[in-house]
């Protein structure tokens, strides 16, 4: 987890919610406040706290990092082959997502890879620790 907290600047948040009661939202606009560079893929077009929506990763000409995915499990496998097809390092699953078939695809192509854990949470403790 550290390496992907060490390293990711340019995240694509995949079903970055414009409803403010989704996680989803919570999380994203959180990693925006935190300043990172973020992308929010969401079918619907519009904006989400000043940034634009893209319906696809595929949409967004800047290098992504980091792919946060707020997806049904099931998707992941196929976004961790975009992931390596677009040259991206770090591949996060949200909490309560897992998916094995991903993780091993992720791992082989030499991503970081992590599965049903929060990366706002994670990136709290992290930034926590490293304050101590």
């Amino acid at each position: 987890m550290q390496n992907i907290l060490n390293s990711m600047k340019n995240i694509a948040v995949v079903g970055f919610s414009p409803n403010e009661a989704k996680a989803s939202n919570h999380v994203g606009c959180y990693l925006i406040d935190m300043g990172f560079n973020v992308f929010p893929i969401y079918p619907k077009s519009g904006e989400i706290k000043g940034q634009k929506i893209y319906q696809s990763i595929d949409e967004i000409s800047e290098k992504i990092d980091t792919i946060v995915m707020f997806r049904k499990a099931e998707f992941a496998t196929e976004l961790a082959k975009k992931a390596i097809n677009l040259g991206v390092k770090n591949l996060w699953l949200q909490l309560g997502i897992v998916n094995d078939e991903a993780k091993q695809i992720a791992q082989n192509a030499g991503l970081n890879f992590v599965q049903d854990a929060c990366i706002m949470i994670e990136h709290k403790r992290f930034k926590n620790d490293k304050s101590k």
